[in-house]
């Protein structure tokens, strides 16, 4: 994990681990499935307590880019700013994530 969080630049392959990895940890910590978190093409996750979907949309979608999503994760990047530069599109009621993050910082991984 390390080796995939200093690559510079990274490979695909170091992306898509950081990406799925990082999505499980969310989906552990906030388990649910209000929110659908998406970052195409990589992976998607439901993740945090709330009113559950069975078919279509969920009640709240999260989706950016898996550079975004790394930034978001390790604290590299915050979610106001992400989202106020339009890095990230979120719409629903329990669609602000920042609470849950970052997810890991340098000294985790």
């Amino acid at each position: 994990m390390r080796d995939a969080l200093a690559a510079d630049p990274r490979r695909p392959e170091q992306t898509r681990l950081l990406v799925k990895h990082f999505l499980a940890v969310l989906a552990e910590r906030a388990p649910g499935g209000s929110v659908e978190v998406r970052v195409p093409p990589y992976a998607a996750v439901q993740a945090v307590a709330g009113v559950r979907h069975t078919r279509g949309t969920p009640p709240a979608v999260v989706e950016l880019d898996a550079d975004t999503w790394i930034a978001l994760a390790t604290g590299a990047l915050g979610w106001a700013d992400a989202e106020s530069v339009g890095l990230v599109r979120a719409s629903g009621e329990r669609a602000d994530l920042s609470p849950l993050l970052p997810l890991s910082s340098s000294e985790d991984s």
